[in-house]
C-alpha cells in the first residue's frame, strides 16, 4: 500500500519528531561510514527554500538531498521522513518570528500586532496555510516561544486560562482563513493572466445580458456598491480590515464580561 504524503503538521512519529525539534542527539538514525557533512538545520533551510520558491510539492526528500549535496538515502540519516521535515520547517519559521516586547499598550493593539505578524508570516510563506495545523502543531521551541509570546498579549484582559487559549485560537483561525482566501484570489489572477478588473470588464457584456436587476435587487444594488468601493468583487485589504475589526469586536464582548 502506498504511503500518502503528509499534508499537515503532527503526522510524523511523535517521539522522533519531538527529539529532532528539541535537538536530542538520540533522534538521529544510526549510520555507518564517514561523519556527517551537513547539519539538520541546513537540511531544513534547503527545504524551506524549495517550498518558498517552488511550492510544497517541490519538497521531496530527494530534492532536499540534492539541494544540500548529499545522496538521496543519506538525507534520511538527518531527518527520518517528510512528515518530520514538515514539522521542523514550520517550527523553524515560528522560532524566527520577531517577538517585540508588548509594553503598555491596550489589548486590542496587542492582538492586532499578533494578527499582523501571523499574516506577514503566511504571506511570505504561502505553503504554510496548507500544513500549519492549529489542532496538532509541532511542539518544538518555535511553537512554544510563539505560543508564550502570543498568550502574553492577553495579559490584563481578565479572561480565564481556557478562554485565553480559545481566544488566541479564534484570532489565528481568522488570520489563516483570510490569508488562504487571499492566496486563492492571487492564484486565480495568475492562472487566468487577468486582474479582477480585467476579468469583470471582459465579462461585463455577458453579465449585462444575463443579469436581471429586478429579480435580484439587493444583489444588484449591494454588489455594485461593494465593487465600486473595493475596485473588485473582493479585496484582500478590505476583507482584512473589516474581518480583523469584527474578530476583535467579538473578543471585546467576551473581555468586557470578564
Amino acid at each position: 500500500m502506498a504511503t500518502r504524503p503528509p499534508t499537515a503538521t503532527g503526522a510524523g512519529e511523535p517521539s522522533r519528531t519531538l527529539a529532532l525539534l528539541w535537538g536530542d542527539p538520540s533522534a538521529a538514525p544510526r549510520r555507518r561510514g564517514p561523519g556527517r557533512s551537513v547539519t539538520v538545520e541546513q537540511v531544513v533551510d534547503a527545504a524551506l527554500r524549495l517550498a518558498d520558491e517552488q511550492g510544497l510539492a517541490a519538497v521531496t526528500m530527494r530534492a532536499v538531498a540534492e539541494a544540500v549535496g548529499v545522496s538521496a538515502m543519506s538525507v534520511y540519516t538527518y531527518v527520518p521522513g517528510k512528515a518530520e521535515l514538515l514539522d521542523l520547517m514550520v517550527d523553524t519559521l515560528y522560532l524566527r518570528m520577531p517577538r517585540p516586547a508588548w509594553r503598555r499598550s491596550g489589548w486590542r493593539t496587542r492582538l492586532t500586532r499578533v494578527a499582523q505578524a501571523n499574516r506577514e508570516l503566511l504571506v511570505q510563506h504561502p505553503w504554510l496555510t496548507e500544513v500549519a495545523a492549529l489542532s496538532r502543531p509541532p511542539l518544538g521551541p518555535g511553537v512554544m516561544d510563539k505560543y508564550e509570546h502570543e498568550l502574553a498579549a492577553f495579559d490584563d484582559t481578565g479572561l480565564s486560562d481556557v478562554d485565553t487559549d480559545a481566544a488566541l485560537t479564534y484570532l489565528l483561525g481568522f488570520v489563516q482563513a483570510h490569508v488562504r482566501s487571499a492566496h486563492d484570489a492571487a492564484r486565480a489572477t495568475t492562472d487566468t493572466a487577468m486582474s479582477d478588473a480585467q476579468w469583470w470588464t471582459a465579462n461585463e457584456p455577458v453579465l449585462a445580458r444575463a443579469f436581471d436587476a429586478e429579480a435580484y435587487p439587493r444583489a444588484a444594488r449591494i454588489g455594485s456598491a461593494a465593487g465600486e468601493a473595493q475596485g473588485s468583487a473582493w479585496s484582500a485589504e478590505s476583507a482584512w480590515g473589516f474581518g480583523l475589526a469584527r474578530t476583535l469586536d467579538g473578543l471585546a464582548a467576551l473581555i468586557d464580561r470578564a
